[in-house]
């Protein structure tokens, strides 16, 4: 736990509802000091939603300032995160590792507060949000995440896993399609722990909501299964603290609180108006704001002494808070040891002993397709390591992502490692984030690959928060035949490799299969993304070429002729390393050496020393062909000005794929005469 010196503030001289305005106006101007130092940033959802904010952080939230990452805790999440002053603002004066010069350099390079929160950029902030319903999911996974973990390990009386999910969602976040989404899964999961504050301030960037957003949003969710509550005055504490002890209190449905509130609360010319979104409210409109409040004008940034106690009371309450369940879980060791010992160990990202060791070995004589033998490798995964959480969007029995003897994750039986998503591409992936963040799972998620467009928002926040998610994308090229162009997914391998820390992985047989799942479960340090095909595929004769395990390095030479240089180089990943091996067995035959290359990962191959990517991809041997049945961008770096690319330039057709290969020139035929025309230029 993190140290730190509690400083002692005067005894309470001010009433209550004085004391309440006090720190709620004190919310108010740090924000608005801070946007107006920064000139960038949304001074007035902070402004209208202080209230909120104050009441659920000193009053409900259960969390502990001096230890952000607490297990026990409750989770916040700011959806609406373009209000992030607010947040920025609660964290500083509640007592967590965030100083007033921080605030004062929001939005500014290198600083703890980032122009939207940051997950481990600023202590207490609990994920990445700015995209707009994000944050909603994320919360509906980790909710989902807070129930399974609890029925695994919840025993008897101990409450020591009942944690709920706390958030502050916008206008914004409800248009969003992912958390309608989202919000459909946990009415129909009953995720009870989940409670959401519905900032209704009628205001968008381009104006008032009833340009575009008329629909009863308490009725939509009441339909959704969701308990809702509704606060018609935003700055009423008391109207606020009871809606949250009915939320609360409401176990079986998840709750929003529609909560009436102003945009940019006390602003003489901009309260109400889109003016307040997202620009500076201006020196002479911060003045005026101030005299309202009743505020010193002079100096900025100001903090009383009385307001600053009141919320620094949350160091001494969270302490105790996890004082008290530390000692639960100190009764918890000694009544269940080895269950103790398992969460302990799942937290820490400790994988079993031998986890692996009953991961499949095929032979050449077994053809199958890479999602079937990626398939065996999760089910011998899934028997071991029991933290792996996750299930398919309404495709397990096409990408095959099933754990047997798992069971499945349903209202009241939330000890299932399967989830049914359902047709929610996006929930899936945004509520895998959650889960991820959560902490103690290892969530995955299934879909067919061309599907990703509807993942990549969520895909890309995984990516930039390094969260430890694997995705399970099968039907992987023009190869999965008869469902044609728009289930062929041509372009997406070159996108999904476009996004920074993602790691993609395509295997070229079973065996790479298996060792993509190995390299799935140890890579911690962002998510990892199989690209598996629907078509069987030959199981390549490891004893005549270089075993699978070459894959965890990203690229490897697979093959090449024996007692001759290499004039040539053929680079494939995936159905399409088979047409390379072939196409080098026939230039050997007319005696052309030729080096065959599988590179399933770019990502792992970038990674590796530079002495090890030029064993592979030697500078003297510049004739290169690269060959993938997707888009060819992502190549070009890999074959240099004098490689060659046989890849997908148009779209596919519906048609069974061994004709479709065909057509699309993937054979061996063609690659040999590309290779000859290029060895000959």
């Amino acid at each position: 736990m993190t140290t730190m010196a509690v400083k002692k503030y005067p005894e309470r001289t001010l009433e209550r509802t004085e004391l309440d305005r006090l720190c709620l106006n004190t919310l108010r101007t740090l924000a608005i000091d801070a946007v107006e130092r920064a000139n960038s940033g949304h001074p007035g959802m902070p402004m209208g939603a202080a209230a909120m904010g104050y009441v659920l952080w000193t009053r409900f939230l259960r969390h502990n300032p001096l230890n952000p990452s607490w297990p026990g805790r409750d989770r916040f999440v700011l959806s609406a995160g373009h209000g992030s002053m607010l947040l920025y603002a609660l964290l500083y004066l509640t007592g967590y590792d965030l100083t007033l010069d921080e605030l004062k350099r929001f939005r500014q390079l290198g600083s703890r507060t980032p122009g939207h929160p940051e997950k481990g950029h600023t202590p207490g902030v609990e994920t990445t949000t700015g995209p707009l319903g994000q944050g909603f999911a994320n919360g509906v996974g980790m909710a989902m995440a807070a129930k399974h973990i609890a029925a695994r390990f919840g025993r008897d009386d101990f409450d020591l896993f009942d944690c709920r999910v706390f958030g502050i969602v916008s206008d914004g976040d409800l248009m969003e399609g992912v958390s309608s989404e989202a919000a459909s899964l946990a009415g129909h999961l009953g995720l009870g722990n989940i409670v959401y504050l519905y900032d209704d301030n009628h205001v968008t960037i381009d104006g008032g909501t009833d340009l575009t957003f008329s629909e009863d949003v308490g009725k939509r969710f009441e339909a959704y299964g969701w308990h809702t509550e509704a606060v018609q005055n935003g700055n009423d504490l008391s109207a606020l603290h009871a809606a949250l002890s009915r939320a609360c209190a409401e176990r079986e449905r998840p709750s929003l609180i529609r909560v009436r509130t102003h945009i940019g609360f006390g602003s003489p010319n901009r309260q109400d108006s889109s003016q307040a979104h997202g620009k500076a409210l201006g020196k002479e409109e911060t003045t005026l704001t101030k005299r309202n409040y009743g505020w010193p004008t002079e100096p900025d940034f100001y903090v009383p002494e009385e307001a600053l106690s009141e919320f620094r009371a949350c160091v001494e309450r969270g302490a105790k808070l996890e004082s008290a369940w530390r000692e639960r879980f100190a009764h918890y060791q000694q009544k269940f040891p080895d269950l103790a010992r398992q969460y302990e160990a799942e937290l820490k990202q400790e994988l079993p002993q031998d986890w692996d060791k009953e991961l499949p070995v095929f032979s050449p004589a077994e053809a199958l397709a890479t999602r079937q033998a990626a398939a065996k490798a999760m089910g011998a995964i899934g028997q071991r390591v029991t933290n792996l959480f996750g299930g398919a969007a309404d495709l397990g029995e096409s990408t095959l992502t099933e754990i047997k003897n798992g069971g499945h994750f349903a209202r009241g039986k939330f000890a299932g490692q399967n989830i049914h998503f359902g047709v929610r591409e996006h929930a899936m992936c945004a509520a895998l984030n959650g889960v991820a963040l959560f902490g103690g799972l290892i969530p995955f998620g299934a879909s067919f690959l061309v599907f990703t467009d509807y993942c990549r928002p969520a895909i890309r926040l995984a990516a930039i928060m390094r969260l430890h998610v694997i995705y399970v994308f099968t039907h992987d090229s023009i190869g999965l035949g008869e469902d044609g162009p728009t289930h062929q997914p041509v372009e997406h391998l070159a996108s999904l490799r476009a996004i920074p820390g993602l790691t993609v992985i395509r295997p070229a047989d079973a065996n790479e299969a298996v060792e993509a799942w190995r390299v799935a479960i140890n890579h911690r340090s962002g998510p990892v993304l199989l690209a598996l095909s629907r078509q069987s595929l030959p199981t390549i004769d490891r004893t005549k070429n270089a075993p699978a395990s070459g894959l965890a390095r990203g690229a490897y030479v697979l093959s090449e002729t024996a007692g001759r240089k290499s004039e040539i180089i053929l680079l494939a990943t995936g159905s399409e390393v088979h047409l390379a091996l072939a196409a080098k067995e026939q230039l050997e035959g007319e005696g052309i050496g030729a080096r065959v290359v599988s590179m399933p990962s770019f990502e792992l191959f970038e990674a590796q020393p530079e002495s090890y990517r030029q064993s592979v991809l030697p500078k003297e041997v510049a004739r290169r062909i690269a060959v993938e049945a997707g888009s060819p961008q992502s190549w070009y770096r890999w074959v240099g000005t004098d490689g060659e690319i046989v890849g997908m330039t148009t779209f596919g057709a519906s048609a069974p794929y061994q004709e479709l290969m065909k057509y699309f020139n993937f054979t061996a035929e063609h690659v040999v005469a590309r290779a000859r025309k290029l060895l000959s230029s």
